[in-house]
């Protein structure tokens, strides 16, 4: 914590503190659409003061804390990269990773200079696999070229859109592949120190990810003279304190710094004026956990698979609605349709209304869109997203007033309330449709109002995570207009 940083002030940032997770029930997005499967579980997360929005258990929701249960791990592409050893038992312990080839890619890497791994990455075409899409190669170029005293590796491990468990499970089962991917950043930019931010609702993954650096400690993997070369690197694991606003990059420095985690204003970008003012490389887990794989395979063998502006494999996560909920690993520019009727199985509570895919902040996909590619540009086009691959399907025990009112109210939960559009937009629109749901249809001009508030949300946010609102309630007045009019009579 900085001197004079106001304790009680930072504190209120956060909604779980420091103590144990303890028995919590999830309100999430993949809960609330399954509410109806167990009323009382849902009641249990509702009447919780401090709310949890995502346990990682989307594949069985609604969910609570100490039960769960390994989802189903499938690939749907030419070649396994992100669930390579998932698919099988996974690779906990150090002994199990090397035994699959781990840190093989490290010691490649290691024996050629730095330039050599950032070019394979950049032929591979990777985009970042957290939500924005940022070309990788590009984000490891420009913190390698930037000046500065200190360079920083930063892993978020923050999955907090609701829907999503992709990193949770990635973390539990195979941390070293994350490891390794965040190491092999750090010998590319120049870092000497990492971090990995874990959310405060994955307990286990905090112990897996424990053990795993003392492994990796002891087997001259961290610290000095890594594999008997010049780089050395130190990584420490960071907990959470339970805020959706940390999975921003720049909240999650601010946190690292023991700031109050507000969004920082950009430029200066992480690559420039990151963690302590030095250039900083911010990658979430599921890009880290590439970059082993196209080491060893190389930027062409990956930019093989997928399509044009997408190109390799995403791992999508489906929720417990579908008749085979899992993890599923598919090549970028499948149809929805293949995800959502063949991986899927289609939903077992009735027809499908929509889909929300990268999380709740996002737009909604109807059915008749199923056709579209799962590409980046090809989603955005139908204002949808790729996201970090979250697939929430939903039927008609979910109206689209409860779920605008659902999404606005976990919009104006988690606001760090920076910016006054997000701060009070997001608070009046959940007012609005609770109004809705309660008494029925009201005025007309409560259309015009939120349509209002939407477009605020959409253009003078300072972040995503408004405009991520705006995106999603767009949506909604595009695709769902009647059932939106039905609401203001």
């Amino acid at each position: 914590m900085k001197p004079g940083q106001d304790a009680p002030e930072l504190e209120s940032f956060y909604h779980l503190g420091h103590g144990p997770l303890g028995a919590r029930a999830c309100r999430g997005t993949a809960c609330f659409v399954a509410r109806h499967l167990d009323l009382e579980r849902w009641r249990r997360a509702t009447s919780a003061e401090a709310r949890v929005y995502c346990l990682g258990q989307c594949h069985r929701a609604p969910a609570a804390t100490g039960v769960d249960a390994r989802p189903a791990v499938k690939v749907h592409a030419r070649r396994a990269v992100v669930l390579e050893r998932l698919v099988g038992e996974g690779a906990r312990a150090l002994s199990d990773y090397t035994r699959q080839g781990g840190y093989v890619a490290l010691e490649q890497a290691l024996s050629s200079p730095p330039e050599a791994f950032i070019s394979q990455v950049e032929r591979s075409g990777l985009r970042g696999r957290g939500g924005a899409g940022f070309p990788t190669g590009r984000k490891l170029r420009a913190v390698a070229e930037a000046p500065g005293a200190a360079k920083y590796v930063v892993a978020n491990a923050d999955e907090g859109d609701s829907g999503a468990y992709i990193d949770r499970v990635l973390l539990d089962e195979d941390p070293h592949a994350v490891l390794e991917g965040l190491l092999l950043a750090a010998y590319a930019v120049g870092a000497r120190r990492g971090y990995i931010y874990v959310r405060k609702e994955y307990p286990l993954a905090a112990c897996v990810l424990h053990v795993a650096l003392h492994e990796a400690h002891r087997a001259g993997l961290l610290g000095h003279h890594i594999m008997g070369s010049d780089f050395s690197c130190e990584i420490s694991l960071e907990v959470g304190r339970g805020s959706y606003l940390c999975g921003e990059e720049t909240a999650l420095l601010n946190a690292l710094e023991g700031r109050r985690p507000f969004v920082r204003a950009r430029p200066p970008y992480p690559a420039q004026e990151g963690l302590y003012g030095e250039p900083t490389l911010v990658n979430n887990v599921e890009t880290l956990a590439n970059l082993p794989w196209i080491t060893r395979h190389g930027g062409e063998a990956y930019a093989a698979m997928g399509i044009p502006g997408s190109r390799g494999t995403k791992v999508l996560s489906l929720n417990s609605l579908f008749h085979r909920p899992g993890l599923y690993e598919v090549e970028l520019g499948v149809p929805v349709r293949t995800v959502v009727e063949e991986l899927g199985g289609g939903l077992r509570t009735g027809p499908l209304k929509g889909v929300l895919i990268g999380g709740p902040l996002a737009g909604v996909l109807p059915p008749h869109l199923l056709d579209t590619p799962l590409g980046f540009e090809e989603l955005k086009a139908v204002g949808a997203s790729v996201g970090h691959g979250g697939v929430v399907a939903f039927d008609a025990n979910t109206s689209i007033a409860s779920l605008v009112h659902h999404v606005f109210s976990f919009g104006a939960y988690e606001s760090c309330g920076k910016c006054t559009p997000c701060r009070m937009g997001a608070r009046h629109v959940e007012r609005l449709f609770a109004r809705v749901l309660e008494t029925g249809p009201g005025p007309r001009s409560g259309a015009r109002d939120w349509e209002e508030v939407v477009e605020a949300l959409r253009l003078t946010s300072l972040c995503g995570h408004g405009i991520g609102l705006g995106e999603f309630a767009a949506s909604v007045l595009r695709y769902y207009a009647e059932e939106v009019r039905a609401c203001f009579a």
